[in-house]
């Protein structure tokens, strides 16, 4: 699985003070990750992607640097990131699931002034695809260039933001789309995905899919940024999440060491990780099981995504097996050792059921307990 970073302040900051000095940066994560419990595949080498905006008078849309050379093989990666500055950067490496190793397949994907990333992979894909690509309208199928079900998902996104009354090719002004709006059509977009799922055995007269997804998605469109730990699955936990806020990103005099400070109740600085890139742990928390983060004008919101996979207890046991079957930590603190992740866990056969539903009247008790966390503007 693969591994991303965002960052978005109300300053510039430049891309090598994230990507490629610190310690734990994701460059180092290609190599060396932490959370990473695919001993078949132990590193994130399947190519990179950074996305970042940039000064407005060169337009509102973000430039995008993609390599199919391991992040920690570039040395044009090292000699632009010690160059460039932006306030909201998206940075990805890669492991294949879907796709070939090719430039077209690596994150993040881009339209106008949009950009998304994903870690995780899409439950029946084999079987959805065909069906997910024939809801897209004509401009959103051919948009399509590589071969990930990451790439279709932002395809389904795009086309369902214009189904929602946007126009996901114009510019969206000095405000975006909207925080609300943005978070209703990825929310939509989850939703439409469970939906092709549970389809599946009737469509195709096929048991035994493996039907979880693993939704970890990331969408700006340059104001605001949305992020989901989401897992299609009651009893088990979605792949990590973390966030960190704070006032300044701080250099310290070891070679290597950053940490979040803060100085005040603001949050001049929102960072989003699969993985922490930093050791100062007391500096991360983990996103809720299946939940979304939104980013907006530095302030950051946690609404639960409510659906048949939601559970409102938030101390519901659930198990970390099929993440790490997958090559992921769901882990809040530390991962499974690699040697015991494959003869502990044992995939819950029903768990990734696709014919799961939640009745009107449990679905109206959820929202009601809806709830959302603000970290001063």
């Amino acid at each position: 699985m693969c591994r991303l970073l965002v960052y978005k302040g109300r300053n510039d900051i430049l891309l090598s003070k994230l990507i490629t000095e610190p310690s734990h940066s994701i460059l180092t994560q290609s190599y060396d990750s932490r959370l990473r419990l695919d001993r078949r595949r132990p590193v994130n080498g399947d190519g990179f992607g950074v996305g970042f905006y940039t000064d407005p008078k060169l337009g509102p849309d973000p430039c995008i640097f993609t390599s199919t050379l391991p992040a920690w093989n570039c040395e044009n990666l090292e000699r632009l990131a010690s160059k460039t500055c932006s306030n909201l950067i998206f940075a990805h490496v890669r492991a294949t699931t879907e796709g070939t190793l090719a430039e077209n397949n690596c994150h993040p994907f881009q339209h106008n002034t949009l950009m998304w990333m994903h870690n995780g992979n899409v439950g029946g894909w084999k079987y959805i695809k065909r069906a997910l690509a024939d809801s897209l309208a004509d401009k959103w199928y051919l948009g399509v260039k590589g071969g990930t079900d990451s790439e279709w998902a932002f395809a389904l996104f795009l086309d369902l933001m214009e189904k929602e009354g946007a126009d996901p090719s114009s510019d969206p002004g000095p405000e975006g789309f909207g925080q609300a709006f943005l978070r209703r059509v990825m929310m939509k977009t989850i939703a439409k995905i469970n939906e092709f799922v549970r389809e599946i055995p009737e469509k195709h007269n096929v048991t035994g899919v493996e039907t979880r997804s693993l939704l970890n998605f990331a969408v700006t469109d340059g104001h605001t940024v949305i992020c989901t730990r989401y897992i299609s699955s009651k009893t088990d936990e979605p792949a990590s999440l973390y966030f960190s806020s704070g006032t300044k990103w701080k250099e310290g005099k070891t070679k290597g060491h950053f940490k979040m400070e803060r100085h005040d109740k603001g949050a001049d600085i929102v960072l989003v990780a699969s993985e922490p890139i930093t050791f100062e742990r007391h500096n991360w928390v983990s996103v809720p099981t299946n939940s979304i983060l939104t980013i907006h004008k530095q302030t950051v919101l946690l609404h639960p995504i409510l659906d048949e996979f939601y559970d409102d207890d938030p101390n519901i046991d659930r198990s970390s097996c099929y993440a790490a079957s997958q090559g992921q930590s769901a882990a809040q603190e530390t991962a499974i050792p690699p040697q015991s992740a494959a003869t502990a866990c044992t995939p819950d056969p029903d768990a990734g059921n696709a014919n799961g539903h939640i009745n009107g009247s449990k679905l109206h008790e959820l929202s009601q307990k809806m709830t959302q966390i603000q970290l001063q503007t």
